[in-house]
């Protein structure tokens, strides 16, 4: 059985919003903070007002550069044998937002993260089997501000196998991001065909580049790594209410920047991506856990998919505080309607609050609902040996199939099977403790990091790990302001 993707866009209504994209990039254009990137631009023939920053792109030179993007690349772990192909056709799941507090796993009380909490959330990655990537989802308050990004790295190289990224920080941070990339992966040729290093690039909508975030794009192009290319709009305040009008808007965004990736390396991969939500309109706030989220973002896929890129959208969000029914409901539907939409790269894992706090619980959690939902995805196959004819004949009226060997050899194939669902009878619950979900969860991440070990590894890249963290850390943030200012 094939199940049918969720499709809320038909033919001709993504023709539609393409050529309306097309005119707003035409008509109106985008504000490039960039100087240099606005020059290049420029010099490939875009119609650039510098006195404006802006820049108007004509639809031959879209259509144009767009095709440039590669419709498939591989995306590697730490360990270069782990390795995802990344194109239309395929799915990943990852890590979701940028917890700045978390739920403490051992008394529950809500508190600032920390890095050790940033190196347990890479530990719990891992080994949640159907989770396969980071995006530093966790920023420590306890250490300087401008060592984040290289003690991630370093947490990373010693803790997870998996692949990671970051946001795109500017000249000096995505450097260094870099850099150590190189030395965790063996050099340049190393991480040219297998991208370790997956980047969000941050959109400004509506309609305008960010300078830091376009610096880091043409570093992660200079490096050829992949950039997840998201507007973050919302419906009512930074785009327009109607989502048909956002849609536009987006994927005007996210054209123009997959351009300029294009522009400073033709087949930079890029995935086309979105954060895009609608506002609460009483209060302007986010709202990542609303249902127009989950139709964004399948929105978005069909849209990128018709360009033959791949995407990353956001799901999973939710704003309530709590582990609550409210955080169930959210994170779920959107999850699935995603998935339902063949989004390729979804981030969807362990987060709360607008995805600004979260927990480790939540995230073994997270991992159950992926594998329930790719359990539903892979829907029901059709043979002779499933259809189980002869066995049915065989058990006949009033039989049992638990002793068959056609029980024992599709069962583990077949069903799916939590380690944090209860499914025992009452009275074995009670016995057990009246243990729910929550706690079920909070013991899993509480057994993963009391059983990991560090991996072993090289001592000279230890020892160079180590000596790009204390370079960074020497510096102030002012340096890192100074390598942005532009006259």
């Amino acid at each position: 059985m094939k199940i049918s993707k969720l499709e809320v866009l038909d033919t001709q209504e993504i023709k539609t919003i393409h050529q309306h994209s097309l005119e707003v990039l035409a008509d109106v254009g985008i504000k490039v903070e960039l100087k240099k990137m606005r020059q290049l631009l420029a010099d490939l023939g875009c119609e650039v007002n510098q006195k404006e920053k802006l820049v108007k792109f004509r639809p031959d030179f879209v259509e144009e550069y767009v095709k440039k993007a590669p419709r498939e690349f591989t995306l590697c772990g730490a360990d270069p044998d782990l390795q995802w192909i990344i194109n239309p056709e395929t799915q990943i799941f990852g890590g979701l937002g940028t917890l700045i507090n978390i739920n403490d796993l051992e008394t529950g009380d809500y508190r600032p993260t920390t890095l050790q909490d940033m190196t347990n959330h890479l530990i719990l990655f891992e080994y949640l089997d159907h989770v396969v990537a980071n995006q530093m989802d966790v920023w420590a308050n306890d250490i300087p501000m401008h060592t984040i990004h290289v003690e991630a790295i370093r947490s990373w190289a010693k803790n997870c196998r998996k692949s990671f990224g970051m946001g795109a920080y500017g000249v000096m941070a995505t450097r260094d991001m870099m850099e150590m990339m190189l030395l965790v992966a063996g050099g340049r040729e190393a991480v040219k065909n297998q991208h370790p290093f997956a980047t969000i690039v941050s959109i400004q909508s509506p309609l305008a580049s960010i300078q830091a975030q376009l610096e880091g794009l043409m570093i992660l192009a200079e490096y050829g790594q992949p950039a997840l290319v998201s507007p973050e709009a919302m419906a009512g305040t930074t785009a327009p209410v109607t989502l048909a009008g956002l849609l536009v808007q987006h994927n005007a965004e996210v054209l123009a920047h997959i351009i300029m990736a294009q522009a400073v390396n033709p087949g930079t991969p890029v995935l086309y991506g979105s954060v895009s939500t609608v506002a609460e309109m009483k209060a302007g706030t986010t709202t990542l856990g609303a249902v127009e989220t989950g139709l964004i973002s399948a929105a978005c896929t069909q849209l990128a998919h018709s360009y033959d890129i791949p995407c990353r959208v956001v799901a999973g969000g939710t704003e309530s505080k709590t582990f609550d029914i409210q955080c169930g409901v959210e994170r779920m539907r959107t999850i699935m309607m995603t998935s339902m939409a063949g989004a390729n790269y979804i981030t969807c894992v362990g987060t709360t609050e607008s995805s600004m706090a979260g927990g480790h619980e939540l995230a073994v959690i997270d991992n159950d609902l992926i594998g329930t939902v790719k359990r539903a995805l892979s829907g029901i196959e059709i043979t002779d040996d499933t259809l189980a004819l002869d066995v049915i004949k065989k058990v006949g009226p009033n039989g049992t199939y638990i002793m068959e060997s056609h029980t024992l050899e599709h069962f583990k194939q077949e069903l799916f099977y939590s380690k944090i669902v209860d499914q025992d009878k009452r009275e074995t619950w009670e016995k057990g403790g009246q243990k729910g979900m929550l706690e079920r969860a909070r013991q899993e991440a509480r057994d993963i990091l009391a059983n990991h070990q560090e991996k072993t590894l090289d001592s000279k890249l230890l020892n160079e790990l180590d000596n790009y963290v204390n370079e960074v850390a020497a510096r102030s943030l002012d340096d890192y302001y100074a390598a942005e200012w532009e006259s």
